[in-house]
């Protein structure tokens, strides 16, 4: 049995990583305020304990900030590639037709979103125009970009996946906040161009980070999530 002031340590613990992660969501809208790059650095070394089989660490991140981050934006804005055209040619986030209940969630958010906005079902090109602030990382001061190496396997996703958890979670333990991004798979050729990205690597998704602008209505969007026994069985 745990000593008073163990468990009192423990309990306390508990609260700070519950917090941490119970406060992630993905923000759409961020504040200037520079993020000193010591702890960028801080927030990728702790997250690169995530796990990973055999210790392959199969990840590979490229930040952008100040004019970096411009070139990129700018490249994938520029392109001519609407994203409702652009091609999932190295890999697809999602299956090509939505079934239950994933479409009725997906629907759910998409409408919340556009309703805190103002954005009628029909305004299509102000749903773009939303759409196309992933690609300034929505106005977030680092723009990070993930790859894989394209020989690995589904195994090295999953581990992947866990990698961009651990910074997310990171980030939360410092104040700041986050948003991944799969809409920048598809905009790969402009991404490997502007950032030297080796043909051997697969872009995963982008991740904005910064302070969350408050202000913003965007940024009051919460999303559910189904209860536990929804979505687990306990055997004994």
């Amino acid at each position: 049995m745990l000593a008073p002031d163990d468990r009192k340590g423990q309990d306390d613990e508990q609260a700070i990583v519950d917090a941490a992660i119970l406060s992630r969501r993905s923000v759409r809208a961020f504040l200037p305020t520079p993020v000193p790059d010591e702890t960028i650095r801080d927030i990728l070394e702790v997250a690169a304990r995530a796990p990973s089989g055999t210790n392959m660490q199969p990840w590979k991140v490229y930040v952008t900030q100040g004019a970096a981050k411009q070139r990129l934006s700018d490249a994938i804005l520029n392109s001519g590639v609407r994203a409702d055209k652009a091609e999932w040619d190295e890999y697809r986030y999602y299956p090509e037709q939505f079934f239950e209940p994933y479409q009725s969630r997906r629907r759910a958010v998409g409408f919340a979103l556009y309703s805190l906005l103002g954005i009628g079902r029909r305004e299509v090109e102000r749903m773009r125009a939303q759409h196309d602030r992933n690609f300034v990382f929505f106005d977030a001061p680092v723009g990070m970009i993930f790859t894989i190496d394209r020989r690995l396997e589904l195994g090295s996703w999953l581990d992947h996946g866990m990698f961009l958890q651990s910074i997310m979670i990171a980030a939360r333990g410092r104040g700041l906040d986050t948003c991944p991004q799969a809409a920048f798979a598809p905009y790969h050729r402009q991404i490997r161009s502007v950032l030297d990205i080796p043909e051997e690597e697969i872009v995963v998704c982008g991740m904005a980070l910064g302070y969350e602008d408050s202000s913003k209505p965007e940024n009051q969007l919460r999303t559910e999530r189904e209860p536990v026994d929804a979505f687990a069985t306990f055997l004994k």
